[in-house]
């Protein structure tokens, strides 16, 4: 399961994951793209702690945009069924939007606003394949044909994100615009406009995805040098933020996961 996929333990016989890599132009704009098929006799939820990406993802009934899920994304699995999605590289789906990425936050719209009608045929083109590159070749020559100008800025955004992903130790806005060599005012205007989140909730979902990742494996975890490692003030902070999303302890999910 990739990171940030919580429970994945629970999902291994139910479901199948693939990934496959973007080629060419589209690889300045896609990060990968991501399959999941899944055949289950009684529903399941799928949990996931969101990257800061935006996700247009070709399903049934039709293609869908994901923005940035802000907190724990939740997806209903029943009967039998498969998506493709598209993960764009944090920042870099600007480009195809005639504002900022922050009005696309907490939000799914159809794909048609944006993408045209033409997206529900490409959908269906996609969705008859079941090989997760062969879902990925119709996906990717729909976007080939409708690739934007290359916005140096979504490039160099992108490369802000990656660092900080990169460093979970950091925890203050201040911090991160030092390393990255910007004020902090302008690293704030950046993201709203070109990630559609904060650059303070990316290196908090950061220490998640590392405390989650850490838990996952299977090893006892020292939660507290954990937490000293992540830039926390102590334990406590470590549980009551990881709580706050996930929904329980840090030690309770490490236990059920």
């Amino acid at each position: 399961m990739a990171r940030g996929v919580l429970y994945p333990g629970r999902q291994v016989e139910a479901v199948v994951t693939g990934r496959h890599a973007p080629s060419g132009e589209a690889a300045r704009f896609v990060e990968l793209y991501w399959h999941v098929r899944w055949r289950v006799d009684e529903p399941q939820d799928s949990k996931v702690l969101s990257y800061p990406s935006v996700h247009l993802v070709f399903e049934e009934p039709e293609p869908l945009v994901y923005g940035v899920v802000r907190d724990l994304f939740v997806r209903r699995l029943e009967g039998e069924g498969q998506v493709l999605g598209v993960k764009f590289r944090p920042g870099c789906f600007r480009p195809f939007l005639d504002g900022p990425v922050s009005a696309l936050a907490d939000r799914v719209v159809p794909a048609a606003e944006i993408f045209g009608p033409e997206v529900a045929e490409a959908g269906r083109d996609v969705l008859a394949h079941r090989e997760t590159a062969d879902l990925a070749v119709p996906a990717e020559r729909f976007l080939l044909d409708r690739l934007p100008e290359p916005d140096p800025v979504a490039d160099e955004v992108a490369g802000m994100v990656d660092r900080l992903i990169a460093r979970p130790d950091l925890f203050r806005v201040d911090q991160a615009a030092g390393v990255l060599g910007v004020s902090t005012r302008t690293l704030q205007r950046l993201f709203a406009e070109y990630v559609g989140v904060s650059p303070k909730w990316v290196m908090r979902r950061a220490r998640l995805h590392e405390a989650a990742t850490r838990a996952d494996a299977g090893d006892a975890v020292d939660w507290a040098a954990l937490a000293a490692d992540l830039g926390y003030f102590d334990q406590a902070h470590l549980v009551r933020d990881f709580t706050a999303t996930v929904g329980v302890p840090p030690a309770r999910y490490a236990r059920s996961a």
